[in-house]
């Protein structure tokens, strides 16, 4: 018996599969593996926000094959939001809406990633695509979840000095450096108040957790200096200044993962192709009987780097 997870008006269920879960499009995909993200693990909590109509199955990859046996995955798309997700055997899509996972990456690889990677490599190439120049460390912030953990990766392995942002310095610290990071600075420093300019130090900033963390970073980035936003988890808000965009030519680059254009994705997935160590990958395996308690380490901020969810 194949078996799907359920949001319910009682919370996340282990149902049998249905026809209707796998919704519609032209092409059909067995789905081997999904993942957890942070806008998962809002999902689970049964978050309105997140699921625009309940029931509904969760899940915001599917990692599979198409007929022919094609390694694919779809990251965002509406999947867990919009329409049924990835926690269920089979998913029907369009074909413009599916990316065929480059050949060094297995189905485990591919969900590690996930929409986490994915974000974290259009970050990435934003990133560069905006700094002409950079002087001076980039700063990643949220650096022990999916997306910050692997842009320290990605960023290392590029060329650049990094610094992670973390509020547990002391217990992810080292794993932090062996993934690439130069130092790791504690959130305590970005938060509260800041002026809103401040000590240029930054060459960039790729941030996934947005509100005053953010904007005490893009007070210190160096003249032409860019940051990317990804990531709310620490508000909504950005209460920052116009004076570091017109005093240092700085910018600020937002960065959608759902809805980005096939030119763009096929950018992200070509990067991580090329500079992704897949064995720097801190990954936690669970089937559907686990996520439910993984969502929940992830909300409580127990959650570190990716989280694979085996159908």
């Amino acid at each position: 018996m194949n078996n799907s997870l359920l949001v319910t008006d009682n919370g996340p269920e282990i149902v049998e599969t249905r026809e209707e879960f796998a919704g519609e499009g032209d092409t059909l995909i067995n789905v081997s593996h999904s993942s957890l993200n942070y806008k998962d693990a809002m999902a689970l909590s049964g978050n309105r926000g997140i699921l625009r109509e309940i029931p509904m199955v969760p899940g915001i990859d599917a990692v599979g094959t198409l007929e022919d046996g094609t390694l694919v995955t779809v990251n965002g798309r509406g999947l867990g939001e919009r329409r049924n997700g990835g926690y269920t055997p089979q998913v029907r899509i369009d074909d413009t809406h599916i990316t065929r996972v480059p050949s060094r990456f297995t189905a485990e690889d591919a969900a590690a990633i996930g929409t986490a990677g994915y974000t974290a490599a259009l970050s990435v190439a934003a990133f560069e695509r905006a700094s002409y120049e950079v002087d001076g460390p980039v700063l990643v912030t949220g650096a022990t979840g999916g997306v910050g953990s692997i842009a320290v990766s990605l960023l290392a392995e590029r060329g650049f000095e990094v610094w992670a942002l973390t509020g547990r310095v002391d217990e992810h610290g080292d794993w932090l450096r062996e993934l690439g990071a130069s130092d790791v600075l504690d959130r305590a420093e970005f938060t509260g108040e800041g002026k809103p300019l401040q000590k240029a130090r930054l060459g960039g900033v790729v941030d996934t957790v947005g509100s005053e963390v953010l904007a005490n970073a893009i007070a210190q980035l160096c003249w032409g200096g860019a940051a990317t936003a990804c990531g709310m988890a620490a508000g909504t808000d950005l209460p920052a200044s116009v004076l570091p965009f017109i005093l240092r030519g700085t910018q600020l680059i937002g960065v959608n993962s759902v809805d980005t254009p096939n030119n763009l994705r096929d950018e992200a997935w070509a990067l991580l192709d090329e500079s992704l160590n897949t064995n720097a990958i801190r990954t936690e395996e669970v089937g559907l009987d686990g996520v439910a308690e993984a969502g929940r380490k992830v909300l409580d901020g127990r959650g570190v780097g990716r989280v694979v969810v085996k159908l």
